[in-house]
């Protein structure tokens, strides 16, 4: 069902009105366990984990190739968790945004998995060239875009457009090696997820352990409840979202850990902070 219906549910969000969209989200639907969502960037789209927020073994996976879509299917979830930038600043200052530095400050080996989001201005532009041009007059010192930043900014772009006000209580943005840090009892992974931009993996194997430990079913994580990974998306991809919505389900329970404690928005009033 989750695959079929996800296809779905994207040519349902091409003719759904705003008001549906995002009443459903403000209003979920009453029920004993809303589910969470867990989301995380892939290939082609977004991969996303949904399940009961106590019940982990029933996870159930989805892909969309639409953002938008995905907030349709998922409407009543009482907390949605992706792994992408939500708050972007209007000027990069130092090492980046709060919620960027204390992560680093935070996962010793593994901080290399968090980048610093440039200005608002930067993840806006047209082409890559734009956007160190951009980047470079919006920040302190000076610099540029990477590569690996710069083919995150459509992702940035969708979620930005389909932001509005009071979805900060069920849209949260999340980092899957923070929320291993989290859920490995405020330590951070042993091995790099990642070993010169290829999957490394003892390193999968690692978190896939930590994800079984806190209730995964063991199958699920090697491609979540289909015979395949859907689109163009791996295991990594699985084993992030699947964290992401551990993260969501911690969230739902008023569990979450937000960085930094005291929240921080952007000029437009979305959070720049980081929950797990």
């Amino acid at each position: 069902m989750p695959l079929a219906q996800a296809q779905d549910a994207l040519t349902e969000s091409r003719v759904t009105v705003q008001v549906r969209r995002f009443a459903s989200l403000r209003s979920p639907a009453k029920r004993d366990a809303p589910p969470v969502v867990g989301v995380d960037g892939c290939p082609g789209g977004w991969l996303a984990v949904r399940m009961p927020a106590d019940a982990p073994d029933k996870a159930e996976l989805y892909f969309f190739e639409e953002f938008e879509a995905l907030l349709v299917a998922f409407g009543d979830a009482a907390a949605i968790a992706v792994d992408m930038p939500i708050g972007l600043p209007d000027r990069r200052t130092g090492a980046g945004r709060a919620c960027e530095v204390e992560a680093r400050a935070r996962l010793g080996a593994r901080q290399s998995s968090v980048f610093s989001i440039p200005a608002r201005g930067a993840v806006m532009a047209g082409d890559y060239a734009e956007a160190c041009n951009v980047a470079l007059e919006t920040s302190d010192p000076p610099r540029k875009v990477s590569k690996q930043a710069f083919m995150l900014f459509p992702k940035i772009r969708e979620i930005d457009l389909c932001w509005e006000d009071g979805m900060e209580g069920h849209l949260f943005e999340c980092h899957p090696e923070l929320a291993f840090w989290a859920l490995n009892g405020g330590r951070p992974m042993a091995l790099p997820k990642k070993v010169k931009s290829r999957n490394n993996p003892p390193g999968l194997d690692e978190r896939a352990r930590a994800l079984e430990a806190a209730g995964f079913a063991p199958g699920f994580l090697v491609h979540g409840n289909t015979e395949r990974m859907p689109g163009k998306a791996r295991r990594d991809d699985l084993l992030d979202a699947c964290v992401c919505a551990w993260s969501a389900a911690r969230i739902s329970r008023g569990e979450g850990i937000a960085f930094p404690e005291e929240p921080e928005f952007d000029g437009l009033g979305r959070p720049m902070s980081i929950t797990v």
